[in-house]
């Protein structure tokens, strides 16, 4: 059997300012931006050159959705964007406006920063060691 995990959904208030976000702060490329009528759209945005899955932004939809947009993972780490240069891309987020939670650290693993994107959901920048 070969299954890969190809696209993970993220709840998001509003399709264009995700798009910002994640096209124009974090590099991402935009895939699709589909109108689905009745004011749906499939947006799926994924890093450039990465082989790793994509996010489908999600609008919110209900006071359940909204109310967890920011929190999908309960405050803890969700999301890892992996690199091959993490001094580059830490360098470009913060040029950016990216906000970063702490400081880099070097781990045995490699090196990490915690970020979050623009609802405060948490993710790693994480080069692992080779």
């Amino acid at each position: 059997m070969n299954q890969t995990i190809a696209t993970v959904a993220l709840v998001v208030r509003d399709f264009d300012e995700a798009i910002v976000f994640y096209r124009d702060k974090l590099g991402f490329a935009l895939v699709a931006d589909t109108d689905m009528g009745e004011g749906k759209r499939w947006v799926v945005v994924a890093p450039r050159g990465g082989r790793g899955a994509q996010l489908l932004l999600a609008q919110a939809n209900g006071d359940d959705q909204l109310a967890a947009i920011g929190n999908q993972t309960g405050g803890r780490v969700g999301f890892f964007l992996t690199t091959d240069d993490f001094a580059r891309d830490y360098a470009a987020f913060r040029a950016a406006g990216v906000r970063f939670l702490e400081e880099p650290r070097h781990e045995a693993y490699g090196s990490v920063a915690v970020f979050e994107d623009l609802y405060g959901n948490k993710w790693d920048l994480l080069e692992p060691k080779g």
